[in-house]
């Protein structure tokens, strides 16, 4: 239990500014079931890597009382989201109890401790409502991550902003809040009403934006976000005097660009697609670029490495056939088909959202059936992912793809995408499927965790992988869609290319030439460390965000 700034090490001389880490969800261990996807995942490497490196930071998070949701399924197979009370026995209670207001009524949060070695991590903190100080509407404000209600989002964020910062000053202070995402946004008007001064907020402020996506950027009535008490006691006009945002809608994420002395994207692609994004929002903090990254010593195959290292392909293949059987195993258990571990696997596993394209791959229905059904170079087909719970076209097109596969022994959709499952998969696969829509994919840090298990990416040119790709050398991209052009025709030129390289070099290369393949999967796991270890991501974050002293002033 830890009532103060504490940690198992002393901090190491380049990173000893105390730093707090807030973010929504953090994938730190499938036992804590408080993330729903790559934001989370990215939030636990980093949580990790700071551990490893000896870093004065802490995590400050939520604990969601049904997490975000257990995916399940129905008597005909289809997707069923469950909500599970969840219990944690190894969190510790802190002691620490204090109020935030909320819709200007008194809202008790309490803070539980997870403890570095637990699960390798830097202390963390986790909130929670759900206490019996409170009332129902206070507690119900925990339920569940991402929740649909409006009102209840912002609660959410004034919970974890508001009651970060007040965390924080229970700790003893820190100099730098880093808000990972917008959703913690009411900690920099928290600050604003500490100090009163823009300058002083900028100091303590830095902010990381994740998505292009418009959903990922909020924007919400200003009016709303005031009677909800988001802005942590600042008048309306000095919220819009400092954000400039002075019509009926509060976006924010240039709000956070300019309350903050620095900014990052998550990717060298996503710093410029953010600049470009936000460059019509004047007096925002600069926007440099980060590239995401994660933890090697929780996601590589030791094994693996260990015959890479020793320039050993019969042991590489062999415990490569051995990932492809757990995996199999899983496959077999939940859909009934048994799937051969010498047949080339395709996996396409992340969140359903209608940019990633899950159905990208059978565009052409007919064409699809005969890349899977060629019987001198079969293939296997396997999909992963969790879509958000109210998205019922993305929850649809889950269950569209329950129907094609019931019927095709060499496809398959899997239910449970977590992290145990996300590191099966990869492990799985012999290409990790990646068809976002350019340039919608901020980062998208799954490839890295697949080529540290021996799988190569086949993926449209987004995100990191123009920082990592050789084409035909340790991956495949797909050639670039013409931008300006109708979405339509984008869907129909990556489609149309992705099946010309697994028809014509992917799959004949697999099978007749395993020398070459086996020099492409080496040169993948070669490529990927160690820039792709989040260590160079922790370490980036201090020398670059948390400790530039250059800020620009809001008047």
């Amino acid at each position: 239990m830890s009532r103060s700034w504490s940690h198992p090490y002393q901090p190491d001389a380049k990173y000893q500014k105390r730093v707090a880490y807030f973010s929504m969800e953090f994938g730190i261990d499938q036992a804590l079931k408080i993330y729903s996807g790559g934001l989370g995942y990215l939030a636990g490497s980093h949580m990790r890597a700071a551990y490893q490196l000896k870093q004065n930071m802490i995590g400050i998070g939520m604990l969601w009382k049904y997490g975000y949701y257990d995916q399940e399924r129905d008597d005909d197979n289809k997707m069923v989201a469950r909500f599970n009370k969840k219990r944690y026995s190894y969190l510790e209670d802190t002691g620490i109890k204090f109020e935030v207001t909320i819709h200007n009524h008194p809202v008790w949060v309490k803070a539980w401790y997870l403890a570095p070695e637990t699960f390798g991590t830097v202390p963390m903190y986790f909130l929670s409502t759900d206490i019996d100080d409170n009332d129902y509407l206070a507690r119900s404000i925990m339920n569940k991550l991402y929740h649909p209600n409006d009102a209840t989002r912002v609660a959410q964020s004034i919970v974890l902003g508001v009651g970060g910062a007040k965390l924080c000053e229970e700790l003893g202070g820190v100099d730098i809040h880093h808000l990972n995402e917008a959703h913690s946004l009411p900690a920099a008007f928290y600050l604003l009403k500490k100090y009163n001064d823009v300058d002083t907020v900028k100091e303590k402020l830095v902010f990381t934006t994740h998505t292009p996506v418009k959903a990922g950027n909020a924007v919400r009535s200003i009016h709303l976000l005031d009677e909800m008490t988001f802005f942590a006691g600042v008048s309306l006009d000095r919220v819009r005097e400092v954000t400039k945002m002075y019509g009926d809608d509060f976006e924010y994420t240039p709000s956070a660009l300019r309350m903050a002395k620095i900014s990052n994207g998550v990717s060298q692609l996503h710093g410029l697609v953010a600049n470009k994004m936000w460059e019509h929002y004047d007096e925002t903090s600069d926007i440099i670029a980060i590239t995401n990254s994660q933890d090697e010593m929780y996601w590589k195959d030791a094994r693996l490495y260990e015959a890479l290292h020793n320039d050993n392909d019969e042991a590489l293949v062999k415990r490569k056939k051995e990932l492809k059987e757990e995996l199999f195993k899983v496959v077999a258990d939940q859909t009934g088909n048994i799937f051969d571990p010498d047949v080339l696997t395709i996996v396409w596993a992340r969140r359903f959202a209608g940019y990633k394209r899950a159905d990208l791959i059978y565009r052409d229905m007919n064409r699809f059936m005969s890349l899977i059904s060629n019987e001198n170079m079969p293939v296997q087909m396997i999909w992963a992912g969790k879509p958000y719970p109210e998205d019922y076209g993305a929850i649809n097109k889950f269950n569209e793809i329950v129907d094609i596969s019931r019927s095709h022994k060499n496809m398959a959709i899997v239910t449970g995408y977590e992290l145990n499952l996300s590191g099966i998969l990869k492990g799985g696969s012999d290409i990790w499927l990646n068809t976002p829509r350019r340039p919608k994919e901020a980062s998208g840090t799954s490839g890295m965790t697949a080529a540290m298990k021996g799988s190569l990416n086949l993926s449209t040119n987004d995100g990191w992988i123009p920082e990592f790709a050789k084409d035909g050398v340790n991956c495949f991209v797909i050639p670039e869609a013409d931008l300006n052009a109708p979405i339509e025709d984008q869907d129909n030129h990556d489609h149309a290319e992705m099946l010309r390289m697994l028809e014509e070099n992917i799959v004949p290369t697999y099978y007749n030439n395993p020398k070459g393949w086996n020099n492409i999967v080496k040169n993948s796991m070669r490529d990927i460390i160690p820039f792709f270890d989040s260590k160079r991501m922790a370490d980036e974050y201090y020398t670059r965000l948390f400790n530039v002293e250059v800020f620009n002033t809001v008047s």
